[in-house]
């Protein structure tokens, strides 16, 4: 797309003229930039960047305790909360390609503004259901002023069939004294070539927790970030993936310790079935001078078929003395000493594979806070599993 007929479409949605900016900023840069690096995973070759006219509005409910609006709303209802914090203090344009083709292409999205000292009972659930005819570029800002405490559940669905893309990111600013509980389940279709993108800035005493159920159908390429910059920041990350059929996804998840005393755990479990292909890779970074921090994580995956291709990256980047590191990963195949025990029970085959697989993820479901949550991603889990059997017997 031209530089005018971006500004061109941008005018006719009433965008303002920073923003407008931004946009054409980006598209500037972005053919110079890198894609973002998933180490051991190859989708150099993946068309992910099409041009984007449709702009989608998000109706959601008001209330008077917080802020939650449509992105394209907020931009001329809040313009000092945008400016101050879309795409400039956790996220920038200009860090990889899909970040700029994000911020030029932006056409969906949701503001959340929660003001100092507020507690919110109920969860915050926003829900996105993508139609294939339309790139999916959606954006989630979430500003957590001091001394909040909340929960927001995202789920991502995709309606038909056609091919298409996504490029999804979240932010989450987390200041001082704040407890986020952020919660997704993403189902995108089979035909969406996908790009997440979630990171958290968090500040002194501040603490974000992460669970995300990776159940998309199609390719996906994920980039799970959290900064602790604040002095005690911590953060728990939980990510649940399963994939089937020819499936490829390679996930970075990492946590950079910057405060002192920060803590950043990474907990993840992949189930790999068919000719699927899943690459985790846990990143753990302790920056000079975050001493008394501590970085733990587990990458763990699970080989349901001899044809499918499973990695677990530990990396962990220490920079300081005094801290606390630790990292375990294993890949393998189901144990048949527990298969035989279940089947032993007169329990068939098919369902004794799901129990095994259900134990195997027990340790992150477990820890998932949200109990709608886990009933979601436990349907879900069953759901996919049953129809990875029924390929893996067609194949």
């Amino acid at each position: 797309m031209t530089p005018d007929k971006l500004v061109q479409i941008a005018t006719e949605n009433n965008e303002p003229e920073w923003f407008i900016q931004k946009r054409r900023m980006a598209l500037d840069v972005m053919d110079e930039l890198p894609l973002p690096e998933i180490q051991r995973f190859d989708f150099h070759n993946w068309q992910m960047t099409p041009d984007v006219s449709k702009r989608i509005r998000t109706s959601l409910p008001s209330n008077q305790n917080y802020v939650l609006t449509d992105i394209f709303d907020a931009i001329n209802d809040y313009p000092e909360l945008l400016q101050k914090y879309y795409m400039q203090k956790v996220i920038k344009p200009d860090e990889n390609k899909f970040t700029a083709y994000h911020t030029a292409f932006m056409n969906q999205g949701v503001f959340l503004y929660v003001p100092k000292n507020t507690v919110i009972d109920e969860p915050i659930e926003i829900n996105f259901e993508q139609d294939s005819q339309t790139p999916f570029i959606s954006h989630i800002l979430i500003v957590a002023e001091e001394n909040t405490q909340f929960s927001f559940i995202q789920k991502m669905t995709t309606k038909g069939d056609q091919d298409s893309v996504a490029n999804c990111i979240v932010e989450i600013v987390a200041e001082a004294n704040s407890n986020i509980k952020y919660a997704a389940v993403d189902e995108l279709g089979e035909n969406v070539t996908s790009y997440l993108s979630r990171r958290a800035y968090v500040g002194q005493n501040a603490y974000v927790d992460w669970s995300i159920g990776m159940m998309n159908s199609g390719n996906t390429i994920a980039d799970f970030d959290t900064d602790l910059y604040g002095e005690g920041s911590h953060s728990e990350i939980k990510v649940v993936d399963i994939t089937s059929g020819r499936q490829q996804q390679g996930i970075n998840t990492r946590v950079t310790n910057y405060g002192k005393h920060s803590i950043g755990n990474i907990n993840q479990r992949g189930i790999i079935m068919d000719r699927s292909r899943l690459i985790f890779n846990g990143i753990g970074h302790i920056i000079n001078g975050a001493s008394g921090s501590n970085a733990e994580q587990q990458n763990r995956v699970l080989m349901m078929s001899s044809k499918a291709h499973g990695d677990a990256n530990p990396i962990l980047l220490i920079d300081e003395n005094d801290v606390l590191a630790g990292h375990a990963a294993s890949v393998g195949q189901v144990d048949q000493k527990q298969l035989y025990y279940l089947m032993s029970r007169g329990i068939d085959k098919k369902t004794a594979q799901r129990l095994v697989i259900r134990g195997f993820l027990g340790d992150v479901l477990v820890s998932i806070p949200s109990k709608q949550i886990r009933e979601q991603l436990v349907q879900t889990i069953e759901r996919k599993l049953e129809n990875g059997q029924q390929v893996s017997e067609n194949s």
